[in-house]
């Protein structure tokens, strides 16, 4: 297993920003595809890329590198980062991972493969991920005021 480089957290996300993606994957998680590209449409594709990639980085790689019993880093929950997510998301060769729609559903095949139980209810760790991501986004904005 490859040894853990992560050094710091990188800086939470906008609120916004943490509901426009989660809007995005749970969408097409769901196979509403109108809904995905009525989240789309309001964000912009390539906007909506930027805002996958960062769920990636500054929530779900965070969050599965973390110790369930103190909270702390260790060498072995480092799931995300062990397999690749993050460098696959980010360097797709093909063109469906470079897209909005490939990031996403392989944020959900991970959430489903990795995070749940025996494929369990992968929408509502979604939900989990996302309220940790709001929960950062607003505390790193109570701070900055």
């Amino acid at each position: 297993m490859p040894e853990n480089t992560v050094t710091a957290p990188l800086a939470p996300m906008e609120p916004e920003d943490v509901a426009d993606a989660f809007a995005y994957i749970r969408a097409l998680q769901a196979d509403d595809i109108d809904t995905a590209c009525a989240v789309i449409e309001e964000t912009g594709g390539m906007e909506m890329r930027r805002l996958l990639l960062d769920v990636a980085a500054r929530i779900f790689i965070p969050i599965t590198a973390v110790d369930d019993c103190d909270k702390e880093p260790c060498a072995h929950s480092f799931l995300s980062a062990a397999l690749g997510l993050l460098e696959v998301l980010c360097h797709g060769d093909g063109a469906c991972l470079a897209f909005p729609p490939g990031i996403a559903d392989t944020i959900v095949l991970f959430t489903e493969n990795i995070l749940t139980e025996d494929h369990g209810d992968v929408a509502d760790v979604l939900r989990q991920l996302e309220a940790v991501g709001m929960e950062q986004a607003m505390e790193a904005r109570t701070t900055d005021v």
